[in-house]
């Protein structure tokens, strides 16, 4: 069966070295598309000397000329655009539609990290005596080991990518072995555009093999995930064993409120937009929707009115608005928390079906009432188009149950007073926060975490100067 990514290490693309495959199915029908390697302790030592390598080079070059590759690299994704999006599609299950999105994410992120390449500025500090010169120094922090999950593949490693080389930093990346034709697209872009052998290095295969041999390496000087909560954890620890710095953005449980004085209709309207978008995989993305009784009603009218529009089906079909799932086990998780919450605590089904029997992974868009905050899915993240609403009668009440979670990525309200919308932001307890709108994370804006999502920033300067290090240097002038 035909490779359909390959390992990517020291400038080849490369098949393992004991041959050893693995295959990559198609979740809109369950077929095998394609193989791909299953890296060997032997690869990925390679790849670590690779990256050690090219670092010492790539930290010499000018912050121009790190720019002018992330721009090349941008254009040529841009050129590329409809064969990524369709490798996305394939392999992922989201509608073309969604797939050019996020392609186009990726240009912006590649061009936004070439600016900020050339803006990574230290500081010069007024000196304490006369002849002296004090300075602060940005330099790359060194080798990056990076994962990054099948959601959003694409994006999510162009993030880290682009990021790190812009600082000076090589990378070994290990995408999902779920989607990796739209990584591998990526990185060819960054080939044809002229990146140094060994700057970005890619290995698949057994997840906790490499996390382990990777973290452990005194070659990587930095680690990044973004990922779930239980291997935020395991990552994090290994990471903390051998003192090295990480990014963690992980797992989140995000409340959307509505108070009275909203636009309920838009609300609504909006919020059906957001959940189901990525047939509800989006770490940001809406998990339970709280409704002042108000206008709960009101709500769930206009809200299922939107929901009824969504056709789900294959990614590639005219029409289809919403995919299927990227893997059975959420399937299997979207059955176990419908069946939780109206067998055992007494909420009603308002529209869908939950899994769809046939072939591949589908799942209805299903929308829960009278839901208790007892049900497993009010705490355990869905991820997956099932929705949640509850009513709530005041404020102090709704931040109660929204800050009641060990999660904190991101949280969302709607209202039509500024007094309302200032005390939200400020007490909800996470680092994302949309009011009267939601947004995906910007390429010039910080997705920082809160509790157990996670802690560090992707994104905007913050998220830049996670690849750097500061150096202070004192001088003193003859």
């Amino acid at each position: 069966m035909t490779l359909i990514a390959r390992l990517y290490i020291d400038g080849q693309w490369r098949d393992a070295s004991d041959r050893g495959r693995m295959g990559v199915l198609d979740p809109a029908d369950e077929s095998v598309i394609g193989e791909i390697p299953v890296a060997t302790l032997d690869d990925m030592d390679e790849a670590l000397a690779s990256a050690q390598r090219a670092f010492a080079a790539w930290r010499q070059v000018s912050a121009w000329d790190r720019a002018a590759l992330l721009k090349r690299t941008a254009e040529l994704i841009m050129q590329r655009r409809p064969a990524l999006a369709r490798d996305l599609t394939r392999e992922q299950g989201k509608t073309i539609a969604e797939s050019l999105g996020e392609i186009d994410r990726c240009v912006d992120v590649f061009n936004w990290c070439a600016e900020e390449a050339v803006r990574s500025y230290g500081r010069l500090l007024p000196p304490r005596r006369a002849g002296a010169r004090q300075a602060t120094l940005k330099e790359p922090i060194g080798p990056v080991a990076a994962f990054t999950p099948w959601n959003f593949p694409a994006v999510l490693s162009a993030r880290k990518i682009a990021a790190a080389l812009g600082a000076g930093c090589s990378i070994i990346l290990k995408p999902s072995e779920e989607t990796p034709a739209a990584v591998a697209g990526l990185v060819q872009c960054l080939e044809d555009a002229g990146a140094p052998a060994g700057v970005v290095n890619v290995l698949m295969g057994n997840p906790p093999d490499i996390s382990e041999r990777l973290i452990e390496s005194p070659v990587t000087r930095k680690v990044t995930l973004t990922g779930s909560i239980p291997v935020g954890r395991l990552l994090s620890s290994l990471a903390g064993q051998h003192l090295k710095p990480a990014t963690m953005e992980l797992g989140g449980h995000s409340p959307v409120i509505v108070f009275q004085d909203a636009d309920v209709e838009k609300a609504a309207q909006m919020t059906a937009a957001f959940k189901f978008r990525n047939a509800g995989q989006v770490c940001l993305g809406v998990s339970r929707v709280f409704v002042h009784q108000d206008v709960y009603d009101r709500f769930l009218e206009a809200f299922l009115a939107q929901v009824r529009l969504i056709r789900t089906g294959n990614g590639f079909d005219e029409g289809v608005t919403m995919g299927p799932m990227a893997n059975q086990r959420r399937c299997a998780a979207m059955d176990h928390l419908i069946r939780d919450a109206t067998a055992d605590h007494g909420a009603r089904i308002a529209l869908g079906s939950g899994v769809r029997d046939g072939d591949g992974f589908f799942v209805e868009p299903t929308v829960l009432t009278d839901v208790s905050d007892d049900a497993a899915i009010m705490s355990d993240e869905p991820f997956g188009p099932v929705v949640p609403i509850a009513s709530f009668r005041s404020f102090d009440e709704v931040i109660a149950r929204a800050n009641s979670l060990d999660y904190g990525l991101a949280g969302y309200a709607f209202t039509g007073s500024l007094r309302t919308a200032t005390l939200t932001a400020d007490a909800l307890e996470v680092g994302w926060i949309g009011i009267n709108d939601f947004s995906p994370a910007l390429s010039e804006a910080p997705l920082g975490c809160a509790k157990d999502s996670g802690f560090g920033y992707e994104g905007g300067p913050e998220g830049f100067d996670a690849y750097c290090k500061i150096k202070f240097v004192s001088q003193m002038c003859d």
